[in-house]
């Protein structure tokens, strides 16, 4: 199926004259719940479950999780957040080897295969998976310019993932996701090891409070300008036309403020992928987009050169040349 997709996509390109990038996706350390009986339960505030590291169908009783080391990495009066946080759950107690005792915090319909987040535990998993490097053998055959790991904790995780393709005398780029904490703590290394950054809200924006998103997010931008890296913002950048035909005004200053702030890609995931309007979408965000690179520069404060450095003079002619290609 993938295959079939990019074929179509250098199809296209060739056909139209297009200039159009492919980025793969690593999956990366992604925490689930197992399959539940009747596909769902529900579960309400102060109800005790039991999570598990050996597969089985989940009831009341016992709930698969797909984390083996999930036991041993918790510890009692950590948080376990389900399906984007809409589940909270808090550890009561671990054996350390199987078992963990969970009591519901704020309960609601737990689904089949809905993800965890456990933005208070280090995890043991490496951010590179046995899946990871199975997904990678194959992309690595396909003519993709980018690759992106998800669940990036440190500079090391990308330095891997840059061997293994280089190893496959691959040209593809890496982009590292942010979604966790540690990472954020780690951001210039990171930055530094790394040909582009991905602000991946979903998961982000569950692992850190609510409040703290916007400036983190301002925060990566700027340092990957500092860095000259490219930075992509993704995430529910206009979730609203999943269904609906047009973006809320909300959504609009969104995608407007990210290309303001300096981010050189805005993504869509959920609004083309399964989303009733995919074009109207694109053409949307496009118009967006363009209208707000019109007014980049007032809202953009230009560095000065310093006259002590040995590089003064070019430096002043590199930032003096887009100015004056822009008034001319």
């Amino acid at each position: 199926m993938h295959a079939e997709t990019v074929d179509r996509i250098m199809t296209l390109k060739k056909q139209y004259g297009l200039t159009v990038g492919i980025l793969a996706d690593l999956q990366g350390p992604k925490l689930r719940v197992g399959k539940i009986k009747n596909d769902s339960i529900d579960v309400k505030q102060g109800d005790v479950l039991t999570f598990v590291n050996e597969p089985c169908i989940g009831t009341k009783e016992k709930i698969y999780m797909s984390y083996a080391d999930f036991p041993m990495d918790v510890n009692k009066g950590e948080q376990v957040l389900i399906d984007d946080g809409k589940l909270v759950l808090e550890v009561l107690e671990t054996d350390k080897i199987s078992k963990v005792k969970l009591i519901v915090l704020f309960g609601g319909k737990l689904s089949s295969n809905k993800g965890v987040n456990l933005p208070e535990t280090k995890i043991s998993l490496p951010s590179l998976t046995e899946k990871d490097i199975k997904d990678l053998e194959f992309i690595l055959t396909l003519p993709v310019n980018w690759i992106a790991l998800s669940f990036v904790r440190k500079a090391q995780d990308i330095k891997d993932l840059k061997r293994r393709i280089a190893k496959a005398e691959h040209p593809a780029k890496v982009i590292a996701k942010i979604e966790k904490p540690e990472a954020i703590t780690r951001i210039k290394e990171i930055i530094k090891a790394t040909d582009a950054v991905m602000v991946a809200r979903g998961d982000l924006g569950v692992e850190v409070p609510m409040e703290k998103l916007p400036p983190i997010q301002k925060q990566i931008i700027k340092r990957c300008i500092q860095r000259a890296k490219p930075v992509i913002v993704a995430t529910q950048m206009m979730e609203s036309m999943i269904t609906n035909p047009s973006p809320t005004r909300a959504e609009i200053t969104d995608v407007a403020n990210a290309v303001l702030d300096g981010a050189d890609a805005v993504m869509l995931s959920g609004e083309t992928s399964v989303g009733k309007h995919p074009i109207k979408v694109v053409q949307a965000m496009n118009k967006i987009i363009e209208e707000a690179e019109q007014h980049y520069e007032m809202h953009t404060k230009r560095p000065k050169p310093n006259p002590d450095s040995s590089t003064f003079y070019s430096d002043t002619i590199c930032l003096t040349a887009p100015k004056i290609a822009d008034e001319i």
